[in-house]
């Protein structure tokens, strides 16, 4: 029997955005700096922190990614996820609970049109010849900082990333119901680079994923992408069984 998740999003629910309509518009971020780390997440299968919607991903997974976008409609902007790897149906994904950005008019459009479960927060990220770095502060309290070591060269054909299922209120027929929206971005490389990655620090609290921790270090990316966010495509009930949950929206490819 596939295992599914347990936890009951009920209570992160009460702080997800409201999505108002599900039409938006795709914006383009060009010449984005984007960091990946990548780590096995510690504990048996961590089903405590997945939705019954969603299988958790073997061996689980904790993925840490920051995008800076020095130019954007809404002006250079800094933005950290931390995601737990799973899979929906067959497809596999990561959830995003929580998430930080260091520009309010950002994190306005990103929580209004995609569902980002954003928050306020310093956080910044430093790319050198041999190492790249993240931080992220919250109410001035620490609760991330990760580093890319050792860095070398590849191409963008030898990255992957994940598509985001990010908790959300979406607003249809005069009612609110939680829901996890797929944010499946595009991208172009122009630079990429695989090395090893490292957390000094970590607040699982604060991203919403009590008891998550990093236990095993796979692997580290950074690349130099014009990142597309999509048209929204597909919505999932998270409380429904893996199978009866995806909702395919009109006008998804």
């Amino acid at each position: 029997m596939p295992l599914t998740g347990a936890r009951d999003l009920a209570a992160a629910a009460a702080d997800a955005p409201l999505l108002a309509s599900l039409d938006t518009e795709p914006w383009e971020l060009r010449g984005a700096l984007h960091l990946q780390l990548h780590f096995e997440l510690g504990g048996e299968g961590r089903t405590d922190l997945l939705p019954p919607a969603l299988h958790p991903s073997i061996p689980p997974t904790l993925l840490v990614n920051v995008t800076h976008a020095p130019e954007s409609d809404a002006g250079p902007f800094t933005l950290a996820t931390v995601r737990v790897g799973c899979r929906a149906g067959a497809r596999p994904r990561g959830l995003l609970l929580r998430g930080a950005c260091d520009s309010p008019a950002a994190i306005a459009a990103l929580r209004g049109r995609w569902g980002f479960p954003l928050e306020l927060a310093a956080v910044s990220l430093r790319a050198g010849y041999a190492h790249a770095a993240c931080e992220v502060a919250l109410d001035g309290a620490p609760v991330l900082a990760g580093e890319l070591i050792d860095p070398q060269p590849i191409t963008g054909a030898d990255v992957q990333y994940l598509a985001t299922l990010a908790l959300a209120r979406v607003e249809r027929d005069g009612a609110e119901r939680t829901r996890l929206v797929q944010i499946d971005p595009d991208y172009v490389f122009h630079r990429a680079q695989r090395g090893r990655p490292r957390l000094t620090a970590f607040a699982p609290d604060a991203w919403g994923l009590p008891g998550a921790r990093a236990a095993h270090p796979v692997s580290a990316s950074l690349t130099t992408v014009d990142l597309t966010l999509p048209r929204l495509r597909y919505l999932i009930d998270p409380e429904r069984p893996p199978l009866k949950a995806v909702e395919r929206l009109p006008g998804a490819d």
